[in-house]
C-alpha cells in the first residue's frame, strides 16, 4: 500500500520566458553512463493527457494479473472490476492465504492464485494481458521488467523504485514497452483531478508571474510498525514496511511522492541538487526509516525548492489537506495545490482554483478509464513515466540528502548509482 492510502486512505514553472522545455540527465547503469529520459515540456502533458470524462463504450475485455494483494492491491483491483472492460484473471501474494482470499474475492481459480517471492514469474507467465504491479516499491523495478519483457501491458503504483537503479529499470521498461505497442501507465491520481489541470495550465501561461520559490510538505501520521520478535516476512503484511528504507523507499520518498510529484508535473524538471537534515524522532523505533526530514533544494537555474516531511503521532495537519501540498510562489500570485482540499490562485490576472476531491478513489478510477481508453486506441507513449521516475529521482535527492546531512547534487546521486539491497534469508522462494 503506498502514500496516502497507507494512512488508512488518508485524503488528505517558471514563467514562458524563463520555461525549460527539457530537463537531461544521466543514470549511471552497468559501469556506464545511460541517458535519463526528458521530462515532457511545461504544458506538454496536459494536451495529451484527456480531461477525465465517463468510461469508453467496452469494445473488449482484458486480463489482469494482480502482484501485491495487500490493501493497494485489493483497491485498485476493484476498479478494474468494476470497469466493465477487465477480468481479475489471476494474482499473486507472498503469503498464500492472502492469495486464496483475494482468489475468492474476484473468482480467480485456484491454479492461478500464485505465492511466494517468485510468484510474480507465474501470473506473469498466464495468459493475463495486463499485470497491476501493486508491491512494495522494492520489488516493482523486477516485476515490470519481466512483465514488458513477456509481452504483458503494465499498470504500476508509485514510488516507482527506491534506488537510481530501479529508477533506470523503469524507465527503460516503460520505453521498451512503447516500442513494442505495450500500454504502461503510473497511478498517480492528483495530476488526473480537473481543478488541478486547470490550475496547472493557468500557471504554464504565466499567471503567477515569475516563479520565485516552491514549498511541499508531507505531513504524515505515525505509521505501524513490526515488532521486534516478529518474523521479517510478516513484515510485508499490513504496510509494516513503511518504515524500512529498502523495502518502503523511506518517508519522503513514499509518503512525500505526491506532493513532490505536483511539483514536478508543474514545473516539468527536477532540482539539481539538495541540502538536508534528518532524524528519528519516533518513540522505540524498530526500522531505520527517518521520520523528520527538512531539505533545501535548488534548480539549475537558481529556483529555490523547500520539502518538509514529518510521520509523527502529533496531530500535525495542514488545513485539511491530508498534509499533502504544492505551493508555488510568484513574483504577482501565489497557488496551493493539494492532494485533497481546498486548491487556489490568489493574485494576478487569474484567480480561481477549487475543492480538489476524494483524490484517491476518483483518480485511481479516472486512471484506468484512461488506461483502457489507451489500449482501445492504441496509444503507447506512455507519458506518466519519465515524470514519476523523475518525481522518484527527486525524492531520492531529498532523502539522501537529508539522510548524510549535507548537500548532494543530483549528478553525484546518478553517478554513484547505489543499489539497495534487501536480506530474505527466511523468506519462502
Amino acid at each position: 500500500m503506498n502514500g496516502p492510502e497507507s494512512q488508512h486512505q488518508l485524503i488528505d514553472a517558471q514563467a514562458a520566458s524563463s520555461r525549460r522545455d527539457f530537463l537531461r540527465g544521466t543514470l549511471a547503469a552497468a559501469g556506464a553512463m545511460a541517458a535519463m529520459g526528458a521530462i515532457p515540456a511545461l504544458g506538454a502533458e496536459s494536451k495529451s493527457t484527456p480531461t477525465p470524462t465517463p468510461p469508453p463504450r467496452i469494445s473488449r475485455k482484458y486480463k489482469v494479473g494482480v502482484i501485491g494483494l495487500g490493501h493497494r492491491g485489493n483497491w485498485v483491483a476493484k476498479y478494474f472490476k468494476q470497469h466493465g472492460g477487465f477480468e481479475i484473471a489471476a494474482c499473486c501474494d507472498y503469503f498464500p492465504e492472502d492469495a486464496d482470499k483475494f482468489g475468492e474475492t474476484y473468482g480467480i481459480a485456484k491454479n492461478r492464485r500464485f505465492s511466494g517471492l517468485g510468484g510474480y514469474k507465474k501470473v506473469i507467465e498466464s495468459d493475463v494481458d495486463i499485470v497491476a504491479a501493486e508491491t512494495p516499491p522494492y520489488f516493482l523495478p523486477e516485476h515490470v521488467k519481466a512483465a514488458v519483457a513477456a509481452g504483458k501491458h503494465v499498470y504500476m503504483a508509485k514510488p516507482v523504485a527506491v534506488d537510481v537503479p530501479g529508477c533506470t529499470t523503469v524507465r527503460d521498461a516503460a520505453r521498451e514497452a512503447s516500442a513494442r505497442k505495450q500500454q504502461f501507465m503510473v497511478d498517480f491520481q492528483a495530476p488526473t483531478d480537473p481543478v488541478l489541470i486547470e490550475m496547472r495550465r493557468n500557471i504554464g501561461d504565466g499567471c503567477l508571474g515569475r516563479i520565485a520559490y516552491i514549498c511541499t510538505y508531507g505531513i504524515a501520521g505515525q505509521w505501524p510498525e513490526p515488532t521486534r520478535e516478529m518474523a521479517k516476512p510478516e513484515r510485508l503484511r499490513k504496510s509494516l514496511w513503511l518504515f524500512d528504507r529498502v523495502l518502503g523507499a523511506d518517508a519522503c520518498a513514499q509518503f512525500d511522492v505526491h506532493a513532490i510529484d505536483l511539483a514536478v508535473w508543474v514545473l516539468g524538471r527536477a532540482p539539481a541538487e539538495a541540502m538536508g537534515l534528518a532524524d528519528i524522532k519516533r518513540p522505540n523505533p524498530v526500522l531505520d526509516g527517518i521520520d523528520v526530514l527538512q531539505t533545501v533544494a535548488r534548480f539549475d537555474d537558481g529556483l529555490v525548492w523547500t520539502h518538509q516531511h514529518q510521520s509523527l503521532k502529533n496531530n500535525c495537519d495542514l488545513t485539511g489537506s491530508g498534509g499533502l501540498v504544492c505551493k508555488i510562489m510568484g513574483d504577482a500570485a501565489s497557488a496551493l495545490m493539494p492532494y485533497t482540499g481546498k486548491a487556489y490562485i490568489r493574485g494576478g490576472p487569474k484567480h480561481g482554483g477549487g475543492t480538489v476531491e476524494n483524490t484517491y478513489a476518483a483518480g485511481v478510477e479516472r486512471n484506468v478509464w484512461r488506461y483502457y481508453q489507451y489500449l482501445t486506441e492504441g496509444v503507447y507513449a506512455n507519458e506518466t513515466v519519465d515524470r514519476a521516475v523523475n518525481t522518484q529521482l527527486a525524492a531520492i535527492l531529498f532523502r539522501e540528502a537529508g539522510r548524510r546531512g549535507g548537500r548532494l547534487t543530483m549528478d553525484e546521486l546518478l553517478k554513484e548509482n547505489k543499489k539497495l539491497e534487501y536480506d530474505f534469508t527466511g523468506f519462502n522462494i
